[in-house]
């Protein structure tokens, strides 16, 4: 202590041994940085004059006007209260602060004060910062995770795999969270702090903070910037010529600094998938286990009526868009405690950062229990009606014809839903939890939850004309984007009368969210099918006819209607063809080590008849700022390019460097390599 102006001197937060045992130093190892509901010491010089009548008062302070104040109790009184013990070292005391398992997550300002017996303050220190998270490893913590291996992959691990695609032809996006990358946690807060609430009423936000259901569900809103100063832009249809086309991204971390760089400008764009990967950061960063879930054939039911009702016209144009199917579509699951809620509903939960529909006026949703989903009980909170039904819904396809008369075409009872996955725990390799939300299609206990969620069962054939004798499918195939390929479409007649009918097939290009883009071909013929036969009608579709209005999805979309005279109702089916893209060679030579430069190999072939035009490599990883290589002149029809880079590793362990290609023609090729990085090089000392 100073005597002369009352300032304890030489406070030491000894942030390498807290950090250490908080398991916060991935994310700082200067900074003070530790998880509630666990212990931890600071230093300072212990004054001459101290005595035993003298005692310390510690008081916290939260907010930027320090909005939220608490004293810190000198011994334990309750679980809920902070407190701290002291112990005299020589000439320094250590203090030890004691955090309840339901603190306010946040950035701390702590002051010790020395008061004397007469209640004086005689000394005290400045405001000694630090940042509280939550602590998954604590039992206490409504955000606890007994499983260590979960932790590591929930929490610890940086490195992401999202599925995408088709539920039958599921593809992989590799995704770098970064939650520990430089300066990530401030502007994780910093999204805490510019969310609606705060900035309406910043102590009730503070006070509220210590609920990792507020806490997600902010975030839920904040990563979207509908309605507030969140984070990204979404945009669903090119062009996205004044921003970044939500393909191209490969980690949050850009997203995120850039968002901070701005000023808190929405960064445009994203999607789904880019919603969802950036709320998994965010998350993980604060503390609360969470992972990236796709569910594939994903409805979105605007009326709560658990059915998606698709309307086209005698030309199959889609002509109403309130509900639809994407094909696939990614939220996130946190695991917590649910204390507003009856007892069951603990777990993995549901948080869906997508701007979709509001939830209580905000565009977010959840958090929703997985349990609640698979049991139907769709009055629980939040938002488990809309999720209900994006797993569970029926897909009904209604002709309207022109004179306003409407025909039921078809009735999906199973076609949503499906092949619901996420990342394998310490492996990259798919885990398919579909059964988290639902029973077994056609089994009884499903037909037992449709019934309690509100969904009445159908009759037998749905009420359908539809002749029985005939039946139409178009056959999947895997073509490669840049080539020809054919659409094959089968009229079976299983009667015993020869039947003739009108057969259409329409091509058009798709969003992954079912968007349609611009028709590509179109067939119409009459056809006659013998009784027990089948008839084949085969559609060639040729680069030139495709590449004009494909998108950036790669995805061609086929629909069949067949008309037959004398019948009520037509024949409609359709299918998603998705069109393959090549990967790109990234390859590192030799070992390596932590701050030593490396350098890295890319190479990529033009699979198309057409050259590439504005070609450029996005290069992403762990300690390695996004960096643009842009290639010069166009790449020919087979020819292949490559190009090096250089970077520092900066952190040891198994990392990976994540490659983006993007042109005129061809867009949203990726590229992946893992590294392991050693801690430093060591000498060998050779025989004689």
């Amino acid at each position: 202590m100073d005597n002369q102006n009352g300032v304890i001197s030489n406070v030491e937060v000894r942030s390498h041994e807290n950090n250490l045992v908080h398991r916060t130093r991935e994310i700082d190892r200067q900074r003070l940085i530790v998880r509630r509901g666990q212990p931890f010491s600071i230093t300072f010089q212990c004054p001459h004059s101290l005595t035993p009548k003298h005692h310390l008062e510690l008081v916290l302070y939260l907010g930027k006007r320090d909005e939220v104040i608490i004293k810190v109790q000198e011994e334990y009184r309750a679980k809920d209260k902070w407190w701290f013990n002291q112990q005299q070292m020589q000439d320094e005391i250590m203090l030890t602060l004691h955090s309840p398992a339901d603190s306010i997550i946040g950035h701390y300002r702590l002051v010790v004060l020395i008061v004397s017996p007469d209640g004086h303050t005689l000394a005290k220190t400045g405001k000694i910062g630090f940042h509280l998270l939550f602590n998954p490893w604590c039992k206490d913590d409504a955000v606890y995770l007994p499983d260590e291996s979960q932790l590591h992959e929930y929490i610890v691990n940086e490195d992401g795999i999202i599925y995408m695609g088709e539920w039958f032809h599921i593809g992989e996006k590799h995704w770098n969270f970064g939650q520990f990358e430089d300066d990530i946690m401030d502007i994780c807060f910093d999204v805490l702090d510019n969310s609606n609430d705060a900035l309406k009423n910043s102590k009730m936000d503070i006070e509220n903070r210590f609920d990792p259901v507020y806490v997600s569900r902010i975030v839920t809103a904040m990563v979207n910037s509908n309605g507030d100063k969140g984070v990204l832009n979404g945009r669903w249809v090119a062009p996205y010529t004044d921003g970044v086309a939500p393909t191209r991204w490969t980690g949050s971390v850009p997203i995120l600094q850039l968002w901070k760089k701005s000023g808190f400008r929405a960064v445009k764009y994203g999607q789904c998938w880019v919603f969802a990967a950036v709320a998994c950061t965010v998350l993980r960063c604060l503390g609360i286990p969470t992972r990236l879930i796709t569910n594939f054939a994903s409805a979105h039911d605007t009326d709560g009526n658990l059915s998606v009702d698709t309307l086209i016209n005698e030309k199959m144009e889609t002509i109403s868009k309130k509900d639809s199917t994407w094909n696939f579509h990614c939220w996130i699951e946190s695991c917590m405690r649910r204390d507003d809620l009856p007892k069951g509903n603990d777990g993995w939960q549901v948080l869906d950062p997508t701007p979709q529909e509001l939830s209580d006026g905000v565009f977010c949703c959840g958090p929703c229990p997985v349990k609640a989903i698979k049991e139907g009980n769709v009055e629980v909170k939040y938002d488990t009606p809309f999720v209900f039904a994006e797993v569970n819904a029926d897909i009904i396809v209604w002709l309207v014809r022109q004179n306003g008369e409407r025909q039921k075409l078809s009735v999906d009872e199973s076609g949503v839903g499906k092949n619901i996955s996420t990342k394998c725990v310490h492996s990259d390799c798919r885990e398919d939890v579909t059964a988290h939300y639902k029973y077994p299609e056609g089994s009884k206990k499903e037909r037992e939850v449709y019934e309690k969620a509100g969904r009445r069962v159908s009759k037998p054939n749905n009420g359908l004309t539809e002749p029985q004798q005939l039946h139409l499918t178009i056959k999947r195939t895997k073509p490669v984007f840049g080539t020809d390929f054919d659409v094959i479409v089968e009229v079976n007649n299983n009667g015993s009368n020869n039947t003739k009918g009108k057969l259409t097939i329409l091509a058009e290009a798709a969003t992954y969210n079912t968007i349609c883009c611009g028709e590509c071909q179109k067939h119409a013929t009459n056809v006659a099918v013998p009784a027990y036969k089948t008839h084949k009608e085969v559609l060639r579709l040729r680069y030139e006819d495709y590449a004009k209005c494909v998108t950036e999805h790669n995805l061609i979309r086929v629909k069949a209607l067949l008309e037959v005279p004398g019948e009520s109702s037509p024949i409609y089916t359709v299918i998603n063809i998705p069109l393959s893209t090549p990967e790109l060679l990234v390859q590192v030579h030799g070992r390596v080590y932590r701050n030593e430069n490396v350098t890295a190999y890319i190479s990529f072939t033009n699979p198309l008849p057409v050259p590439l035009k504005g070609g450029v490599f996005t290069v992403e990883g762990h300690g390695l700022p996004a960096t643009k290589i842009l290639v010069d002149g166009d790449i020919f029809p087979g020819s292949k390019v490559s190009v090096k880079f250089s970077f520092l590793p900066l952190r040891v362990g198994v990392r990976k460097i994540l490659v983006d290609f993007d042109s005129d023609r061809l867009k949203d090729v990726k590229g992946v390599t893992t590294v392991v990085v050693h801690s430093k090089r060591t000498s060998r000392i050779p025989f004689a």
